[in-house]
Formats: structure tokens, C-alpha cells, sequence
């Protein structure tokens, strides 16, 4: 018997290790599978790769395109070779935050980071993330604009930047790191974003679904679905900071059950 095409290919979902990544995508793979009848591989890699993949037809679909500013290198290079499906998430953004326990009069602006008695508590380290990420392009060009040139921009990885802000925020010690919203940080941490008047990493990003040439006319079920499927942010952040507690296929289950019309709405006519 003949194996229909569409029932040979898993359609392929391409994603890096951050935990906002790891909740969308593995909240659509589930709902894919278990409402659309639809096979799905999920495909971890890093962010470059990942945007070549898409472009070459590797892999089908990222959900984690972060546009205008911090994917722009990434984005550049393959957008004539891809298509947006849809914007997962609306007013994500990166930045700088601060333990709450730091007073404001201290700390307010990336600016106040030049006070020698900040620096001092500080210990001249900005806590970062991996080398690849956008966020730590842009970090490395807010600590140039500022001219921060007694300051060490730690780079490591989203998980060596949890670690450090976890070890110093229990000693209540003063620490600052480069993060960005959505993020389980913030329902675990009382943090604050400090201000960035040279807007050296950018203003209000839109994270989008990108998928490779001619796969909404080869899937239209799924590109539709794609199109239609977004998330509040303050929901996002519940789910992820579950998914921390839990695990992320306990907390993309409790997610499914308590939003039913946002799955519905996504879903459609064709559930």
C-alpha cells in the first residue's frame, strides 16, 4: 500500500536551548501532534545553524526568530530563502537587569555602572551568555557605547548565567546580568531591567516562525496553524517558570488545559 507523502515526513521544528525556545516549541509539537494529527521531530541546535537549516530545507520551521534587531545578522543573510509564518510573542525584550534589593538611587541606568563604588560591588563582571547569541553581540556593543572599559562581559551560557545570579541573589551579593523577557528568571527573581538611554540593545523585538521556501504551500494545515498561533507574554512566563518547577511536558499539559480558547483559536477550523 502506497505511503501517502505527507505521512512519511515529520515536519521538523528547529530550536536552541533557551527556555522560552524549549516552551513554544514543544507547546506546538504537542498541540501538532495530538490535535492536527501531524508528526513533528524536534531538532536542537544553535542559533546559526539553525537559521541555515531553515535555509537550506534541513529543518522546516524555527519558532525563534527575535526581529528587527537581535537575529538582524542571522536573518540577513537567509530572508531571501525563507518565509514568516506568524510572530509568536509580541514586546520581547533584551537587556541589562539588577537584583530589586539594589536601591534605584544606586543603580538606574547602564550609566551608573561607571560609579567607582558600583564597580567596586560589582566586581567589574557583567554576567553573560554564549558567544553566539545576539544578546551578547549587542551586550559587547553596550559596554563600547558606554564606555565600560573596566568591566569583563562574562560569557558562558544561559545556564552559567542562571547559576551565578542564583548563587548571588541568595547572598543578597550585587551582581548585574544580560537577560531578556520572556523569561522564567522573573517569576523566580525580584529583578529589574536598567535603563538604556543609547538604546545599545535595542527596543521592543517580535519573535516570529520562519520556515524554509515552499513549505506553507506543501503544508498548508500547519503554516496556518503556525500563522495563528501567539502567546501573551505574561502567559509565556507562567508556563516557563512551571516548566522550571516541573518539567516542560507537565507544564505544556497544565498549559494546554488552562488556555482551552487560546488552543482552539490557534487550531481553527481544523481540529
Amino acid at each position: 500500500m502506497p505511503v501517502m507523502a505527507q505521512d512519511a515526513e515529520p515536519v521538523k521544528i528547529g530550536w536552541s536551548a533557551w527556555s522560552d525556545a524549549e516552551f513554544v516549541t514543544k507547546l506546538a509539537a504537542k498541540i501538532l501532534t495530538d490535535e492536527l494529527d501531524t508528526k513533528v521531530e524536534l531538532v536542537q541546535t544553535d542559533v546559526a545553524p539553525l537559521y541555515q537549516g531553515v535555509s537550506r530545507g534541513d529543518i522546516d520551521l524555527m519558532m525563534m526568530a527575535w526581529l528587527p534587531q537581535t537575529h538582524a545578522d542571522y536573518f540577513d543573510k537567509v530572508k531571501n530563502r525563507v518565509e514568516t509564518l506568524g510572530t509568536v510573542y509580541d514586546g520581547a525584550k533584551l537587556g541589562w537587569v539588577v537584583p530589586a534589593y539594589i536601591p534605584e538611587s544606586e543603580i538606574a541606568s547602564i550609566e551608573d555602572l561607571k560609579k567607582p563604588e558600583v564597580q567596586e560591588k560589582l566586581s567589574g563582571k557583567i554576567d553573560g551568555i554564549e558567544p553566539g547569541a545576539g544578546l551578547t553581540r549587542l551586550s559587547q556593543q553596550a559596554v563600547k557605547d558606554y564606555a565600560l572599559d573596566d568591566y569583563k562581559l562574562q560569557i558562558s551560557s544561559e545556564a552559567g548565567m542562571l547559576t551565578s545570579v542564583d548563587r548571588a541573589y541568595r547572598g543578597e551579593k550585587w551582581f548585574v546580568a544580560t537577560s531578556w523577557s520572556p523569561h522564567w528568571m522573573f517569576g523566580k527573581y525580584k529583578l529589574r531591567y536598567i535603563a538604556d538611554p543609547k538604546k545599545s540593545l535595542g527596543e521592543a523585538e517580535h519573535v516570529d516562525v520562519i520556515a524554509r521556501k515552499d513549505f506553507k504551500s506543501e503544508n498548508p494545515k500547519v503554516a496556518e496553524f503556525f500563522s495563528r498561533m501567539k502567546l501573551p507574554i505574561s502567559d509565556l512566563e507562567a508556563g516557563m517558570f512551571n516548566a522550571q518547577e516541573t518539567s516542560y511536558e507537565e507544564a505544556v499539559e497544565k498549559y494546554i488545559k488552562d488556555h482551552p480558547d487560546q488552543v482552539k483559536a490557534w487550531i481553527g477550523d481544523q481540529g
